[in-house]
C-alpha cells in the first residue's frame, strides 16, 4: 500500500512524496476446534490416546511431570500438558508410555506381551508466543527397551536442530547382539545420522503462539535386511525421512515398546517461557491431524503489526500445496474466531488453511501465511 502524504505550508500544498505503509506480521490459525469425538484417537490401530483432560492423567503414566492447564489448550474446552522453562532451567514436564513387550514397568505396559515393529505417534505442540532460543534438544522419542537397566536396542529421536526438528535414529545392536548396558548408553550406540532437518522452523519466534501437529514413524528393519524407516511430518507435510535403515541387524528379541514426550533443554532456556502438548496418540497406522465438524470454528492468532487489526481473511484448500482452493472468506471483522459455513466443506475430507490480516493504518494487508493447520472433517 502506497500513501501520498501532503501538508499545507504557508498557504502552499507541499507534497512529501510517497510513503510505503508497513505491512502487518503474517498471521496464523491458532487451532481448528476439534470435534467431540476424535476418530484417529478411537481407531482399532490405537495403542494409546490422551487429550490430557482427565484429572487422573498422572495415574496412567509410569513416569510423568508437568501440570495440566485449561489456560492454553487445543480447543475451547479441556486441558493441555504444560511444560515450563524457567530461565536457565532445562525444562519441567513430560510423560512416558510403555507398551507391548516392555521390560520396564510391565504392570503399566499397554497391549502387554505384543511385539510392535512399526508405530506412529502424533501430538500437538504449542510454543509460547515470542518463543526464544531455538529448541530444547529433546521433544520426543520411540525406543526399544531390551533389558532391566533400560538398555536400548534402538531409539528413534525427534530432536531439535536449531529452530528445526530432525530425526536422529540410533541402534544398540552390533553383530546382531545387544551391546548397550543402560539407558542412553551413548558410547555403545551406533548413530545413523541426523540429516535432513525440517524446513519448517517449529522453534522460530515467527512460528510460536499456535498449535502445530507433529507426527513421527519408526519401522524396524526385517531381521537381516536394511529396510527400516524413520519419518517426520509437521502440519501434515513430510519434513524428514530416513529409509534403508538397519536398526537391529538380526536381533528380534524386542520390538518398539515405549514413546516419550520430553522437555529437556541441554543448555537451559534463555528466558522464562512455556510450551504445551495436547492430543497425544500412539498407533500402528498413520494418525493424521485432528477431526473437526463440517462447519468448524477456526481461531486466529492475535494481531501483530502497526495500529490495530481491521479485518482478516481465510482460505481453505484440499491438499498442502493449496492448488485446489475450495473457499475464500469475506473480510472478517470484530472477532478472532469464525465458523466455516456448513455447505462449504465435504465430510471425511482433509483440508489445509491459510490466513492474512489487515491493519487499521492504511488498510494494509499482510502476506498470506503458508498452508497450515490441517484438519479432517467428520464422516
Amino acid at each position: 500500500m502506497v500513501l501520498r502524504v501532503s501538508i499545507l505550508l504557508l498557504g502552499q500544498l507541499v507534497m512529501l512524496g510517497d510513503l510505503v505503509a508497513e505491512k502487518p506480521a503474517v498471521a496464523h490459525i491458532d487451532y481448528i476446534e476439534p470435534a467431540s469425538s476424535q476418530l484417529a484417537e478411537t481407531a482399532a490401530s490405537v495403542i494409546w490416546a490422551d487429550d490430557f483432560d482427565a484429572e487422573s492423567w498422572k495415574e496412567a503414566y509410569a513416569e510423568k511431570g508437568g501440570d495440566l492447564t485449561n489456560q492454553v489448550r487445543l480447543g475451547r474446552k479441556g486441558k493441555a500438558l504444560h511444560m515450563r522453562y524457567p530461565k536457565g532451567h532445562r525444562g519441567k514436564g513430560g510423560c512416558k508410555v510403555f507398551f507391548g513387550d516392555s521390560p520396564a514397568y510391565p504392570a503399566k505396559a499397554l497391549r502387554s506381551g505384543r511385539t510392535f515393529d512399526d508405530i506412529y505417534w502424533r501430538f500437538y505442540v504449542k510454543h509460547q508466543a515470542g518463543w526464544q532460543g531455538g529448541g530444547p534438544a529433546k521433544l520426543s522419542r520411540a525406543t526399544s527397551i531390551a533389558g532391566p537397566r533400560w538398555s536400548q536396542a534402538m531409539i528413534a529421536h525427534v530432536w531439535s536442530s536449531g529452530e528445526s526438528l530432525t530425526l536422529d535414529p540410533a541402534s544398540g545392536i552390533k553383530d546382531d547382539q545387544l551391546v548397550t548396558t543402560r539407558y542412553n548408553d551413548f558410547a555403545n550406540l551406533r548413530w545413523m545420522g541426523n540429516k535432513p532437518v525440517s524446513k519448517f522452523k517449529i522453534h522460530a519466534t515467527s512460528e510460536s503462539g499456535r498449535w502445530v501437529c507433529v507426527e513421527a514413524r519408526a519401522k524396524l528393519n526385517t531381521p537381516g535386511k536394511k529396510d527400516g524407516e524413520n519419518q517426520l511430518w509437521i502440519d501434515g507435510k513430510l519434513e524428514a525421512e530416513r529409509v534403508n535403515l538397519d536398526w537391529r541387524g538380526r536381533f528380534d528379541r524386542k520390538g518398539i515398546n515405549a514413546v516419550f514426550l520430553e522437555a529437556y533443554w541441554n543448555d537451559g532456556s534463555p528466558v522464562d517461557q512455556s510450551r504445551w502438548i495436547d492430543h497425544f496418540v500412539i498407533a500402528t497406522e498413520p494418525i493424521g491431524p485432528i477431526t473437526a465438524a463440517v462447519n468448524p470454528v477456526i481461531v486466529k492468532t492475535p494481531y501483530s503489526g502497526p495500529g490495530k487489526q481491521q479485518a482478516w481473511q481465510v482460505e481453505l484448500a484440499k491438499g498442502a500445496s493449496g492448488r485446489e482452493t475450495v473457499w475464500k472468506s469475506p473480510a472478517i471483522e470484530h472477532s478472532s474466531q469464525f465458523t466455516i459455513p456448513s455447505e462449504i466443506l465435504d465430510s471425511g475430507t482433509l483440508y489445509y488453511v491459510r490466513v492474512r490480516q489487515q491493519s487499521s493504518e492504511g488498510a494494509v494487508w499482510s502476506d498470506w501465511s503458508d498452508w497450515h493447520q490441517p484438519f479432517r472433517t467428520m464422516e
